[in-house]
């Protein structure tokens, strides 16, 4: 009995000496661990907050740079409406200068390009007639 006591004592004492060597390693071990890949969180955090700062700056810039724009062409506007006004020689003149000047602007947008509707792909095989042999037939191309 002494003998099956001890088979059984052995190993049940040897798993609680393991546990315990096991969860004072993972109490000491981890602090290394989750302070690097805390680091690596923190520096991908960091660059995409950086990324998105970089996202809104470049929008804001095209947006400035697009009212400029708008407002340079609203300034060519006025300089050509104001010297057709000025230059034009009788008022007939002036009314077709003034009248092209505003017919770009109020141009329609073109209509895109379509392909006609009647015209049929190529085919990959020899029409036939009605009552004509076909390719495959052993008398197509002789003549009789």
């Amino acid at each position: 009995m002494e003998h099956s006591l001890l088979v059984w004592l052995l190993p049940t004492l040897a798993l609680v000496v393991g546990v315990a060597i096991g969860f004072l390693i993972a109490r000491v071990a981890p602090n290394a661990a989750p302070s690097r890949t805390q680091r690596q969180l923190d520096d991908i955090q960091e660059r995409f907050d950086s990324y998105q700062n970089e996202v809104v700056t470049h929008f804001n810039s095209t947006a400035n740079l697009v009212k400029k724009l708008t407002q340079s062409y609203q300034e060519v506007q006025d300089h050509l409406a104001e010297g057709a006004n000025r230059l034009a020689l009788d008022e007939q003149t002036r009314q077709r200068l003034l009248a092209s000047l505003h017919a770009d602007a109020a141009q329609a947008p073109r209509e895109r390009l379509t392909p006609p509707r009647d015209q049929e792909p190529p085919r990959d095989y020899a029409p036939k007639t009605p009552n004509s042999p076909g390719m495959l037939d052993e008398h197509y191309g002789l003549k009789k």
